[in-house]
């Protein structure tokens, strides 16, 4: 008999579990939905003037939109969220199963395990999403912009690049003080070819510019050292004259090390990391953007525990408090999360401290109403 109405217990959990999961799933949908196509309508009505002032092909405004309703879409999804918890909970209190629920002697904590894995499945699904589509949307979306849409556009053309790095297969380093991108030239250039941490060759140029008909550099007023195995300089050349030279980069690898936090990965943001530490560079701002890929992701969760106390703190017009206090929440949270990024770039905090601070004050608000609610 007791195992019997174990199972009975079970099967009635796993059912209630079921019925909540595809509740929230259902506003989910609808609210992702919704945000996204908002956000869509208002980008577009805002931008309609540059396109037209730019005559922008409209299949290039379909492609623009294409790569940019994945950032639409990872914005939007924590707001759906919270959403999703304040009104799959709300409307158990609405209906009245909530009383039901917890005459039964089911709590609130046990409503919030199915919601709570689906924040974390979902803040998982949230940073793969975002490192396999959403960057190189965001790349492809700014590339649009700064090839068709020349006027006002919302990214800043960048005509001079200033301390640029760069790494080829490994063993050629290549450093540029300055290069500009209309004349396709470079300044204070030093390259140099290695080999298990030793410095091989090593050229050093005033200037140098790229010809497009013979895909080669010109180089004027550049020096070629070469060095043994141990280091030392066994030979140097000065070349006052303009003279064509072999260099294994072109202009397109310079452009991509323009990129913006956003157009890379994670694993690109780690590399470029790196490989700008290599070169002396200070990476604060790059550091930030990586830490914040993770932390941006986990957002999905936090709003979960935040959104979970929201309806039943006031079981009388819960449903009504929890949406208002919801808008409120997300607005807070996206002002605080700016905020810890400001201190980060100002150097006040670590960069791990300032894209983490946001998660880390609201989860604990979330965990506190949880912990005072009635439940």
């Amino acid at each position: 008999m007791e195992i019997q109405l174990k199972k009975n217990i079970q099967q009635t959990m796993k059912q209630l579990d079921l019925y909540l999961i595809r509740q929230f799933l259902t506003i989910l949908g609808i609210s992702i939905l919704g945000f996204t196509c908002i956000f869509l309508v208002v980008d577009l009505i805002e931008n309609l003037d540059r396109f037209i002032d730019n005559n922008v092909p409209w299949k290039f405004v379909s492609k623009y939109y294409v790569y940019t309703v994945p950032w639409f879409f990872n914005i939007a999804l924590p707001m759906a969220m919270l959403i999703a918890t304040v009104f799959s909970v709300g409307l158990l209190v609405k209906r009245n199963e909530w009383t039901a629920m917890k005459s039964s002697g089911i709590s609130l904590y046990r409503i919030a395990i199915p919601l709570i894995i689906i924040g974390i499945i979902i803040s998982y699904a949230s940073f793969e999403f975002e490192n396999r589509v959403v960057s190189s949307g965001n790349e492809v979306r700014s590339a649009i912009e700064q090839k068709y849409i020349k006027k006002k556009s919302r990214r800043k053309m960048k005509h001079v690049y200033n301390d640029i790095f760069l790494q080829k297969k490994e063993k050629i380093h290549i450093a540029l003080g300055k290069y500009k991108v209309r004349q396709k030239s470079a300044e204070g250039v030093t390259i140099l070819s290695m080999s298990e941490g030793i410095i091989l060759n090593r050229i050093d140029a005033k200037k140098i510019t790229w010809i497009d008909s013979l895909e080669r550099w010109a180089a004027s007023e550049y020096s070629i050292r070469t060095f043994d195995e141990n280091g030392y300089e066994i030979d140097v050349s000065i070349h006052k004259s303009d003279s064509l030279i072999q260099i294994d980069f072109t202009p397109d690898d310079i452009l991509k090390q323009g990129k913006l936090p956003d157009e890379l990965n994670y694993n690109e943001l780690t590399e470029r990391i790196v490989q700008l530490k290599e070169n002396g560079v200070k990476t604060t701002r790059w550091e930030i953007s990586r830490y914040f890929k993770i932390s941006f992701a986990f957002t999905n969760l936090i709003v979960v525990l935040f959104g979970l106390p929201l309806v039943v703190i006031k079981p009388r017009g819960g449903l009504t408090f929890g949406a208002g206090m919801s808008f409120l929440v997300i607005f807070f949270y996206y002002a605080f999360i700016k905020f810890g990024q400001s201190l980060g770039f100002k150097g006040v905090l670590e960069p791990m401290a300032s894209a983490w601070i946001g998660n880390v004050v609201f989860s604990i608000g979330g965990l506190l109403l949880l912990l005072f609610a009635r439940k």
